[in-house]
């Protein structure tokens, strides 16, 4: 199993356990929500913790033998927090059924709350007495798995993003709004790269937006609470512990205000700000005019007002907002409903004033379905108050609805590598050609590592991403495979020589007899091909044209991995066929020479070897179809028109187009392309799973329902 699919898998099982425990005690999910959110925080801490600790004590000044104590410091430096023992997680684990448990979370919460005077009275704390003694020591359990002490990385941090994830999902807290997907937050960090000053969220929600910043800052190897200084405005009680919460765990401090951002400005940071990253409300309809209407942060006026002496739509209100944050300097990144883009009326007034000032840098239309309380399309806006001279009359247009990853049927996302594309769209727009030919690079070079992992399944993880242990999820795939298929068939010979000449069985064991020296060949082939590219990348040259040749060069590899991940197919279904044969033609079950569990053993091995190395040769081919995707866009490694997918838009098309933002206006239709990787299996098999969100679903509104009528005294 790939390592991203091995931790979605944690992930799921984890969310699972823990909801089922909701199911089965007396609590609303809005109920659970926050003490569960409390126990992956500290969780997530404590796996931070354990990341720096041993680091921090090998560096620990020491005076008269003595070593200096750790402190609150040493672990802030390292973006993690300092745990008290009562406070670290395998404490709270290990506590026998007669404890208090609640009360030793509530120790822990508040040990860490008196050294961290910001996450004071933030913690959930009385809320663990409402929960029974064996649920928190059953959740406890849950939160810490084996598995997850063998895992490098920030892999909590991606739990704790998936909790909030799917308590977003079933609308658990304030509708679900407090958090915004975590593949368009990304994105928004990743284009305004806050690099060091100010970062502003009016809408924080849960904190998101900041956490990204921060991970931008400490890809290039900096301190981002050195760096960055965080303000933001949330207007719910609790949505301001959550964005507390998540900036602590990841070692951050912000500056985080109740306040209803329509009309309070607590933090004065008009005209002060380097960065705003925000999603805020889209569509509001109940700002009052009268109180808005001189607002200093309005520098292009209201954008209308309806009978009731409200304004019409809240979204030029945020939108101008962002803008007179923002300092000379400033870049802004945030999410707005689709239908701002193209908004007639007053709306039309204000954003022609917006387009005039020249800072308005990229607009990315996004699909319907990236969120997970509403199915609606969005678009993210880009601001630059420093635009180069050669882009103030023009706007980067890129449509972004073809690009997508499903996640289940209805949230879609976009993968790493997608994001690093649509990223490397805004890079060529802005001349940094370097960063487009070293993804391009990257990815040919993670291409040979993925096919050598085929035969050594270690290391072929990128930089920065969370491994497991190589005795787990290791080996060699293709080998491995091979071996399996070699066992079952053996597995089988015993019952095999007991049948005459000319028997049914003949025709399946003759072809997988066939196959197999064939399969080898192709597999020690494609071994060799893999060993004489990683020799030739050694001396492979990075500029465009030679990137391109490379790029050219490994497509026949890539060709190969795809018949090869066919063929694993193949033989595995040629064993089978020639089993069944057996029991159901040659009355196989009914011999001594049949070894009934023994070949069901080995069958179930081969299938999860066949599907190891399909897995595994299928990521070949998926890097370099990202390095294809780019050099047959952008040929000449500079930004150019690619149909349905981006253009540069002067102002004098805007004005034409009634001042519209709407990329789709502008980039045109994408040519219909052939989907040479469609797999009939693969769809069979997203329809199951598809079919089981469904089955899940309808048990849970069934149990709903239930509690409904239990409550009703139906």
């Amino acid at each position: 199993m790939a390592q991203l699919e091995h931790i979605e898998a944690i992930e799921k099982r984890l969310w699972s356990a823990a909801d089922t425990l909701r199911a089965n005690s007396n609590y609303a999910s809005n109920e659970y929500f926050l003490p569960v959110m409390g126990l992956v925080f500290l969780r997530h801490a404590y796996s931070r913790f354990l990341g720096v600790k041993d680091a921090i004590e090998a560096n620990l000044p020491t005076r008269g033998g003595k070593t200096r104590p750790l402190t609150k410091e040493d672990f802030s430096q390292k973006s993690a927090i300092f745990l008290q023992p009562q406070a670290q997680f395998d404490t709270l684990v290990a506590l026998p059924d007669s404890a208090d448990r609640a009360k030793a979370i509530i120790d822990a919460m508040e040990s860490i709350e008196a050294d961290y005077e910001n996450l004071r009275g933030v913690l959930p704390k009385s809320e663990y007495q409402e929960l029974d003694n064996a649920v928190l020591g059953q959740l406890l359990r849950t939160l810490n798995p084996e598995e997850l002490k063998r895992v490098s990385g920030d892999v909590f941090g991606r739990i704790y993003e998936y909790f909030l994830t799917q308590f977003a999902d079933q609308k658990a807290h304030d509708g679900g709004e407090f958090f915004t997907p975590v593949s368009l937050v990304s994105l928004i960090a990743n284009v305004i790269e806050p690099a060091g000053g100010t970062v502003l969220d009016p809408a924080c929600g849960s904190g998101g937006m900041f956490v990204q910043g921060a991970r931008v800052v400490e890809r290039r190897h900096e301190n981002p609470t050195e760096k960055l200084t965080f303000y933001g405005l949330e207007k719910n009680a609790t949505t301001i512990r959550l964005a507390k919460m998540n900036l602590a765990v990841h070692g951050l401090e912000g500056d985080i205000q109740k306040s209803i951002t329509y009309y309070e400005d607590p933090h004065e940071l008009r005209h002060l700000a380097d960065f705003v990253m925000a999603n805020p409300p889209f569509n509001v309809d109940e700002i009052d005019a009268d109180k808005v209407g001189s607002d200093p942060r309005l520098p292009f006026g209201l954008p209308g007002v309806n009978k009731k002496g409200k304004v019409s739509n809240g979204n030029y209100v945020w939108i101008s907002y962002f803008y007179s944050y923002l300092n000379e300097q400033g870049r802004a990144g945030f999410v707005m409903s689709s239908q701002a883009s193209s908004a007639g009326r007053d709306e039309a007034k204000v954003r022609q004033k917006l387009v005039e000032t020249g800072d308005v840098d990229v607009m990315v239309a996004i699909r319907s379905n990236f969120f997970y309380t509403r199915t609606v399309p969005c678009e993210l806006w880009f601001l630059n108050r420093a635009k180069p001279q050669a882009h103030r009359d023009k706007v980067l247009m890129i449509d972004a609805r073809n690009v997508y990853r499903k996640v289940t049927r209805k949230i879609f996302d976009f993968s790493p590598e997608q994001e690093q594309n649509l990223l490397t769209i805004v890079w060529l727009y802005r001349g940094e050609t370097g960063r487009y030919l070293d993804l391009v690079a990257g990815y040919c070079q993670r291409m040979l590592a993925e096919g050598a992992a085929c035969f050594d399944n270690v290391g072929a993880a990128p930089c920065g991403s969370p491994e497991i242990d190589k005795g787990e999820h290791g080996g060699s795939p293709l080998p491995d495979f091979i071996g399996a298929l070699t066992t079952l068939r053996g597995a089988v010979e015993p019952f095999i020589k007991t049948l005459d000449v000319g028997a049914i069985h003949e025709s399946p064991l003759q072809e997988l007899d066939d196959a197999i020296p064939l399969f080898k060949a192709d597999v020690d082939s494609f071994r060799k091909t893999i060993s004489e590219q990683q020799a030739a990348w050694g001396t492979q040259k990075t500029t465009n044209g030679e990137l391109k040749k490379a790029v050219d060069r490994l497509a026949t590899l890539a060709e190969t991995s795809r018949d090869l991940v066919k063929q694993t197919d193949l033989l595995y279904k040629l064993a089978c066929r020639l089993i069944e044969t057996c029991e159901n033609e040659c009355a196989a079950r009914d011999s001594d020479a049949w070894a009934g569990r023994d070949i069901t053993r080995a069958r179930k091995a081969a299938d999860e070897a066949r599907a190891l190395a399909v897995e595994q040769l299928k990521q070949v081919r998926y890097f370099w179809k990202q390095a294809h995707w780019l050099t047959e866009r952008f040929p000449e490694a500079e930004l150019c028109d690619v149909e349905g997918l981006v253009k540069l838009v002067d102002r004098a098309a805007i004005e034409a187009n009634d001042w519209s933002l709407t990329p789709g206006r502008y980039v045109g239709v994408a040519p219909e392309e052939e989907d040479e990787d469609f797999d009939f299996e693969e769809a069979l098999r997203d329809i199951h799973v598809e079919l089981e969100d469904l089955n899940t679903e309808a048990v849970h509104l069934a149990a709903m329902i239930r509690k409904n009528f239990e409550e009703l005294g139906i």
